[in-house]
C-alpha cells in the first residue's frame, strides 16, 4: 500500500494538470457510476488525506478514490498512449482538453457531496502531511492503548494519516525500537511520530522515497525491502516477519541488533495484538 506522500503527489499533480479546467469526457467503469456523466464541469482542485485521494469538481461533488496495494492515477496527452495497464483495468477516464487522467485498479472510486467529505475521511487520525498536523491528537490516540504493537499502531490510519509500511520500518529503526515494543514503551513517542513526519514531507515533491539520504539505487533505505542483507549500522543481517492480525498482517523489516526488544523468534510467526484497519 503507497505511503501518505505517494498519494499527495498524485493529488499535486493531478491538481497542477486539471485544476480550473472543464471536464470534456468522463467514463467511470464501476456498477454505481457506470451512468454517471461529469463532463461540463470545472475541476476546482484535487487533495490528499492520508492515503485517500480527493477530486473536488463544480457543483459540489467529490470524487473519492483510494489506491490501496497497486491502484494509481496516470496523466497522458490527448492522443498518447495509455501504458498503466491492460484496458480492463482502468476504473477512471476524466479528460480536458490538454490532459487524460486516467485510474488504474482503484478499488475505492465513488461520488459523494463535498460537504459530506468526512462521511469517508472523517474516521482517519491527523494527517503527518497537513500544514496544521495536530501532534498532540495523534500522540493521545497513540497512548489511548499502551499495550498495542508500536508497528501495528502506526499503520492504524485512525490514529494518525500518512504512514505505511516503508516509513514505519525506517522510523523505528532510526530510533532503535523494536516493532513489537508496546506503544506505552516507546522511549521517545514524540520523537518517533516527529521522524515519520519529517520522511514524509521529506519525499513528497519526488517519486523516489529515500530515508537514508542517499538517493542511489539500492541505498535508499535503512532496513525496509533488505531482507538478509547487512545492517547499514551494524552489519548483523536484516529479520523480517508478519506482524498484526490476518488478513491485513504485513512484513515487518527490522535489525535485531540495533532494534532490541520484543520480537518473534527466528522462523516463527510472533504473537501480535489487533492490527486494526489501515484504510
Amino acid at each position: 500500500m503507497p505511503e501518505g506522500d505517494t498519494v499527495w503527489l498524485v493529488a499535486r499533480r493531478l491538481h497542477d494538470a486539471l485544476a480550473g479546467d472543464v471536464l470534456t469526457r468522463t467514463d467511470l467503469r464501476v456498477p454505481s457510476l457506470a451512468t454517471t456523466d461529469l463532463s461540463g464541469r470545472h475541476v476546482l482542485g484535487s487533495a490528499a488525506r492520508g492515503k485517500h485521494l480527493l477530486l473536488r469538481l463544480e457543483g459540489g461533488l467529490t470524487l473519492h478514490s483510494h489506491l490501496r496495494m497497486d491502484g494509481m492515477w496516470h496523466l497522458y496527452r490527448p492522443g498518447a498512449r495509455w501504458a498503466g495497464g491492460p484496458d480492463w483495468q482502468v476504473r477512471a477516464v476524466l479528460s480536458t482538453a490538454a490532459w487524460d487522467a486516467v485510474g488504474y485498479r482503484l478499488p475505492v472510486l465513488e461520488l459523494v457531496p463535498t460537504d459530506a467529505e468526512e462521511q469517508v475521511v472523517g474516521h482517519l487520525g491527523p494527517d503527518l502531511l497537513d500544514p496544521g498536523f495536530d501532534a498532540d491528537a495523534a500522540l493521545a490516540r497513540l497512548r489511548a492503548d499502551p499495550g498495542r504493537e508500536i508497528g501495528p499502531a502506526l499503520l492504524d490510519q485512525r490514529l494518525l494519516a500518512g504512514i505505511g509500511n516503508l516509513y514505519m520500518a525506517e522510523t523505528l529503526f532510526v530510533h532503535r525500537t523494536s516493532p513489537w515494543t508496546p506503544v506505552g514503551e516507546v522511549a521517545d513517542l514524540p520523537a518517533v511520530v516527529g521522524t515519520a513526519r519529517r520522511f514524509l514531507l521529506a519525499n513528497r515533491d519526488h517519486a523516489a522515497q529515500v530515508t537514508t539520504g542517499d538517493p542511489r539505487r539500492g541505498h535508499e533505505h535503512y532496513v525496509h525491502g533488505r531482507a538478509g542483507r547487512p545492517c547499514r549500522r551494524c552489519g548483523t543481517p536484516v529479520r523480517t516477519a508478519p506482524q498484526g492480525e490476518p488478513p491485513r498482517e504485513r512484513v515487518t523489516f527490522w535489525c535485531p541488533v540495533c532494534q532490541p526488544g520484543p520480537a518473534p523468534a527466528a522462523d516463527a510467526r510472533p504473537p501480535s495484538r489487533r492490527a486494526g484497519p489501515r484504510r
